[in-house]
Order: C-alpha cells, then sequence, then structure tokens
C-alpha cells in the first residue's frame, strides 16, 4: 500500500482524533492492519464472491469514514465534475483492485497476494512517467523498475514455466496493483489542488464506490448459502480497520514525520502479509517467493527514493486505496 505523492497542501482535520499516539506505535499498527488485509479477504473467500468482499468492505469503510468528516466537521465534495473524477478514480483504486485480489486469492496464497501488492509503487512511477508532466525518469528510478521487475520473475518462478492456476491468480494480483498505478496518477492530475482535502475525497471516493458495487454485485453473483461470523468480521475488519482505522493512522504519520517516513509502511506491510499466511493460514512458500519479494521492496524503494520529501502537515493521497490496500497511494491491500 504506497503513499507517493501527497494529494493536497490542505492540513489533515483528522490528525486531532489520533494526537495522543506515538508516531511508532502508529506505524506498527499500520503495518499490522494492511498487511493482514489479504489474510482478512482469504478467509472471506470462504462463503462471498469477490465482488462480495469488496462490497462488504466499501460499506464498512465508508462509515467510519462518513463518521470522521462529521466529527470533524467537514462535508463532501460538490459538483458533478468532481464526483465524476471521484467515480472513476474509485473505480481504478477499489472497485476493480478488491474485486482482483479477491479473485486471485481464490487461486493462491494470501501471502503471494500482499507480495504482487507491493508492485504497486513499480505500476503508480511506470504511469506516472507516462501521463504526469513534472515526473522525469531519473536513472535511479529506472534502476527500480527494472529491478522490480526482476523480483516479479523471481515470485513467478518463470524458470518452471507455466504456473496454471496460481499463475492466473498471479496475474489477477498483478492487475489490481496496476490499477492502482493507474488510480494514483489520476487522482494527482484530476483530483489534487481543487479545493477539497483529502479526508473530503476519500469520503467521497468509497461512497462512489460503494454505489458501483452495490449495483453491481447483485447482477454478477448469487446470494450466500450461508455466512459464518468468521467471514462477516473478517470482511468488516478488511473495511473498518484496513480503510477506516489505516486512513487516519497514515495521517497521523505523515503529519509527525513527513510523506517520506510514512511510505516506508509499503515495505513492510509485504513481511506481515507472509508472516500472516504462514503462521495464521498455514501456507507454504517456495524459497523464491519471499527472495522475489525482497527484491521487489528494494526496486519500490529505489522508485520512491526521490519521491516526495516531507512536508509538514501535508497528507497522502486518498487513503481509500490501500492496499487492499492501502490508502489511494499506498500499496495496501
Amino acid at each position: 500500500m504506497p503513499v507517493s505523492e501527497p494529494l493536497s497542501n490542505t492540513r489533515t482535520r483528522s490528525a486531532p482524533l489520533s494526537r495522543g499516539l506515538d508516531w511508532r506505535l502508529a506505524f506498527l499498527l499500520l503495518s499490522l492492519i494492511w498487511g493482514s488485509s489479504f489474510l482478512l479477504i482469504k478467509i472471506g473467500t470462504e462463503a462471498l464472491a469477490p465482488a462480495q468482499i469488496s462490497l462488504g468492505r466499501m460499506a464498512t469503510g465508508a462509515l467510519p469514514m462518513v463518521a470522521v468528516l462529521l466529527l470533524t466537521r467537514g462535508r463532501l465534495p460538490r459538483g458533478v465534475r468532481t464526483w465524476a473524477h471521484l467515480s472513476v478514480a474509485a473505480f481504478f483504486l477499489n472497485v476493480v483492485p478488491f474485486t482482483l485480489f479477491g479473485y486471485a486469492e481464490q487461486s493462491i496464497p494470501s501471502a503471494l497476494a500482499g507480495i504482487a501488492n507491493a508492485t504497486t509503487p513499480l505500476f503508480t512511477l511506470a504511469v506516472s512517467l507516462v501521463v504526469l508532466s513534472d515526473e522525469r525518469p531519473t536513472g535511479r528510478r529506472l534502476a527500480g523498475l527494472g529491478v522490480g521487475f526482476i523480483g516479479v520473475l523471481l515470485v513467478f518462478g518463470v524458470w518452471s514455466g507455466p504456473a496454471g492456476a496460481g499463475g492466473a491468480g498471479m496475474f489477477m494480483a498483478l492487475g489490481a496493483a496496476l490499477c492502482y498505478g493507474i488510480g494514483t496518477p489520476y487522482l494527482r492530475r484530476f483530483l489534487t489542488g481543487r479545493g477539497h482535502g483529502s479526508l473530503e475525497l476519500t469520503a467521497g471516493q468509497l461512497i462512489s464506490g460503494t454505489v458501483q458495487l452495490a449495483v453491481l454485485t447483485p447482477l454478477i453473483t448469487d446470494a450466500p448459502e450461508s455466512l459464518p461470523w468468521r467471514v462477516v468480521l473478517a470482511v468488516s475488519a478488511l473495511g473498518a480497520l484496513g480503510t477506516g482505522l489505516a486512513y487516519v493512522l497514515m495521517y497521523r504519520l505523515v503529519e509527525r514525520v513527513g510523506a517520506t517516513v510514512a511510505t516506508t509502511v509499503t515495505y513492510v506491510a509485504p513481511v506481515v502479509a507472509i508472516a500472516a499466511g504462514v503462521l495464521i493460514l498455514d501456507e507454504s512458500l517456495a524459497w523464491h517467493h519471499p527472495v522475489g519479494a525482497a527484491v521487489i521492496i528494494v526496486g519500490a524503494a529505489l522508485c520512491q527514493s526521490s519521491a516526495a520529501r516531507p512536508r509538514g502537515g501535508t497528507p497522502p493521497a486518498s487513503a481509500a486505496s490501500a492496499a487492499p490496500d492501502a490508502p489511494a497511494q499506498s500499496s495496501r491491500s
């Protein structure tokens, strides 16, 4: 769940909600929440279709965001054009990637989904270099893209040939990361500096995504035959914690230590995802999976090394994407 570029210069209004929390604890909690998101998605697939998981996550994520917005006396964005852009952002940052991760985890371990999500900074940079005029390809960034690509090849184990269903799952997970890479530059190009704070835009984005999924999901899925409490709790936690609380924590980090330090949560979350999958779900990984993950993280770090410098009080882009996610700029699952 990377945070690459700040969304606006508007000082966050949500910071007072977590003002008493030490930034180190906030960093740890955010890493645990985003890293465990893939485990929660895996549990959700036990009884729900991927689109249903996405809808549940979006709805339970939107509620705390709207509550925070009301508590901080904010208001939702206005204007048809703004809502149109928010709808596109929600499509690329929430609707499609959340659903793709659900499909991916039907055939691959949650740990591998977490590794695939770590490629988000690579896709974000690649798309930004094409669509954003102020992004410049430096040698370090291009090297980061190359290193990250090598890491992806390692994760796939290309020397062993086609990977069957697991390979299809990995491609879906990488497709989700690509959506994040498309959506984040879109946010910056069409929603940055338009007079709205990140809290307002995030709430609007989540509402828009919830509406899209509420319309789409009944058309492509049937109602689940049973709904165990384990699944209900997993999906609720995925939304309320992975999107709601994580958003507040990210703002706390950016306010206290700046965007550059805050982005390093991107490199810890995949480690948490691997540990959670192996220790809690008893998943097994080949040797090249964690090795490839480490190479991807190095590549992502090189790509972000010349990204946004700390700017006190500057919030990250919409936190609604993160991995699974994470904020819009984060590799969040």
